[in-house]
């Protein structure tokens, strides 16, 4: 276990404006938080069954809520049945129908709305084309996608009919694709040609044909192909289907199917501290409920917003802030295609502007380099557009540090919208711990204060409280409906990664360090154990490393540890044994690119070492263990002060000092 984590606070504040435009029509002000929470302190799995029957709707009503007999598997209205689309779907047809659920922006500017009504036929439709494909309730169909309204529509089509969805970002390699496919045993997997971003075509298809070559796909008994570039592609006869041959002739409506409140609604892959990705799996019923509910607390929605989340439905956000919450909170959403720099810095400024966008939900990397460009090009800085129609605004995926913060406030917001800095992960579901608009008093740089029944903690390495004002281990310390249920097919892994014998099982771990200062505010202090968050986005270390070693012509051995980064929060950084002679001068560099290229071939751009320095030997200890602490400080730029007496070869520091 990491040791604890000291740091001094921001103590700057900003109070929430008390007019009405700021005013919480969902939770009214502190004085109502505060009662939830002790509602929640007196009687926790009264308040969450409360709230289950108040915002979902049950096919067959639960009469058990929590069942902790196996825990740390814990259950949760398990008893009831009920449908996830049924819940985004169904429950709007008749009091808005025509109301606009999606906009949709593609890469090129053009725009595609479609409505509650539209929208359910087209799930149903699809829901109908899978069923006639052979797929069924317990099957899991992967999910290869661009950002789409009919990557929304596969999601929500598998609810619909109760098939398991795995979504893997568009981002990630063919032998990322292969690894999740063979985990989960896919039935199906739904892809598309190819994806625009940044006025490039970027092929999708092509990868998943190279997944399945790879072999042990026995499982997949057909591909599901959207045309969205229209760019030349290998159909396999019997296994590869058109979309729209899938919903030609298919029914608007589609019976959904019931299912228990613990089936799993969807597995997702995250990166852990080794080398296999973990399939985190959340339920229907539990998972369903937070993001309803957060939807409501965190972003105070109203029924003439506009909310729009940056996110890509490849990770959590979307699946939470995209795909499910919106629309079970009947919601109008913007879902955007490109990237916030193209074809200039001031795409999402002049998204917010023209489809006035009352709630906004970014990453602080986009934040970063968007101030950057600011700077740069005068013409794409916020001011330069009617940004008016924001009330709120909101941040996720990683610590958002307090300049980037400020930023946001006055130059995005015109320092009237209240920022929800949320901290939440893959594994909680939904926002944790996180202010709440008009109610929460802001500090520049932390998550604020936890949500109603939700127990968090700050606990040293033997699970003690610590006092506020020191650091430690963030926990969690009660079970919470959208929890992950387990890691899917690996139930001895989830039990070590999430309740470990340091804490004798007794509390979640969240694999962060934190703080809570005098005032009970959390601050992020980052990760604990071998995971980075580049740009928002989860990579494991052992992952990058052993994509790298995986280079048997080149590679002999690798480290892989993160630094501090100002646009991406941190940067993987490499150390790297070559098979050969240490390279140096023109020929480390053209091997460190043949490096990179390599990584994002076997994982994904996103993973890619934004250094890479090579050594005659890494520093290890006499007993043959690498001394990551040293590394870490190597690739700070910082001095080794720490006690190398136990190296193996001291003289080696020097020379991986300086990036390639």
């Amino acid at each position: 276990m990491a040791s604890t984590i000291d740091t001094v606070m921001h103590e700057t504040r900003l109070f929430a404006p008390p007019d009405a435009m700021h005013r919480n029509a969902n939770l009214s002000g502190m004085d109502a938080y505060n009662a939830l929470c002790e509602e929640a302190e007196r009687d926790h799995e009264g308040f969450w069954a409360r709230q289950a029957r108040e915002h979902l709707l049950w096919k067959r009503p639960f009469t058990r809520t929590l069942d902790s007999t196996n825990a740390p598997f814990f259950k949760w209205f398990d008893d009831g049945t009920l449908n996830a689309s049924y819940n985004c779907l169904d429950r709007h047809l008749e009091s808005q129908p025509d109301k606009v659920a999606i906009r949709f922006e593609a890469d090129d500017g053009r725009v595609t709305s479609i409505n509650y009504r539209d929208l359910h036929a087209q799930v149903c439709r699809f829901a109908n084309g899978l069923r006639a494909l052979g797929i069924a309730c317990g099957d899991r169909v992967l999910i290869y996608m661009p950002m789409s309204i009919e990557a929304v529509v596969a999601m929500q089509a598998c609810a619909r009919i109760g098939a398991t969805h795995s979504v893997v970002f568009g981002g990630f390699s063919s032998k990322s694709v292969h690894e999740r496919i063979l985990d989960a045993g896919a039935a199906a997997v739904i892809t598309a040609d190819g994806q625009m971003r940044g006025g490039k075509q970027i092929a999708l298809k092509s990868a998943i044909d190279e997944a399945l070559a790879l072999g042990g796909c026995d499982t997949v008994k057909a591909v599901v192909v959207y045309r969205r570039t229209g760019s030349a592609i290998d159909m396999v006869a019997g296994r590869d289907h058109d979309w729209s041959a899938v919903v030609a002739g298919q029914p608007s409506e589609c019976e959904p199917e019931w299912v228990s409140a613990e089936h799993p609604l969807f597995i997702l892959y995250t990166s852990g501290s080794t080398g296999k990705p973990k399939g985190v799996q959340h339920s229907t019923g539990g998972y369903l409920l937070h993001a309803s509910l957060t939807m409501r607390w965190t972003f105070d929605i109203k029924p003439d917003d506009i909310f729009w989340c940056t996110a890509d439905v490849g990770w959590v956000t979307g699946h939470t802030y995209i795909a499910y919450g919106p629309l079970a909170v009947g919601a109008t959403q913007v879902i955007f295609e490109g990237v916030p720099t193209w074809p200039d810095a001031g795409r999402f400024w002049k998204m917010i502007d023209e489809h006035q966008v009352s709630i906004f939900y970014t990453a602080p990397t986009a934040i970063r380099s968007l101030i950057k460009a600011a700077e740069g090009t005068p013409t794409c800085h916020p001011r330069n557009y009617r940004l008016d129609s924001l009330r709120l605004l909101g941040s996720v995926g990683e610590p958002i540090n307090p300049e980037a913060w400020m930023w946001y406030h006055t130059q995005v917001g015109g320092g009237r919208c209240p920022i929800v800095d949320t901290w939440w992960q893959t594994e909680t579901g939904g926002h944790m711990i996180t202010p709440l608009p008009g109610a929460t008093t802001l500090k520049p740089g932390s998550c604020t204060l936890p949500l109603p029944g939700i127990a968090a903690a700050i606990v040293d390495e033997t699970g003690q409280d610590v006092e506020n004002g020191k650091g430690g281990i963030l926990v969690i310390k009660k079970p919470w409906p959208s929890m992950i249920r387990t890691i899917w097919g690996d139930p001895d892994r989830f039990r070590k990664s999430y309740y470990p014998e340091d804490f004798q099982g007794r509390y979640y771990l969240a694999g962060d360090g934190a703080n809570r200062d005098l005032d009970g505010y959390f601050w992020i202090m980052g990760r604990i154990d071998d995971v980075l968050n580049v740009s928002g986005h989860r990579l494991g270390t052992m992952e990058i490393e052993s994509a790298l070693v995986a280079n048997t012509e080149l590679v002999a051995e690798a480290a892989v540890v993160g630094r501090p980064d100002d646009l991406t929060g941190e940067a993987v950084v490499a150390f790297v044994v070559t098979k050969g002679p240490r390279p140096s001068g023109d020929e480390a560099r053209r091997m460190a690119q043949i490096l990179r290229d390599w990584v994002a071939k076997e994982i994904g751009p996103i993973a890619k070492p934004k250094e890479i320095r090579f050594g005659d030997n890494l520093p290890k200890t006499r007993s043959g263990k690498i001394m990551r602490r040293l590394l870490r400080s190597l690739a700070k730029g910082e001095e080794i002060t720490q006690d190398v007496s136990t190296l193996e070869n001291p003289a080696i520091l020097d020379q991986l000092k300086l990036p390639t």
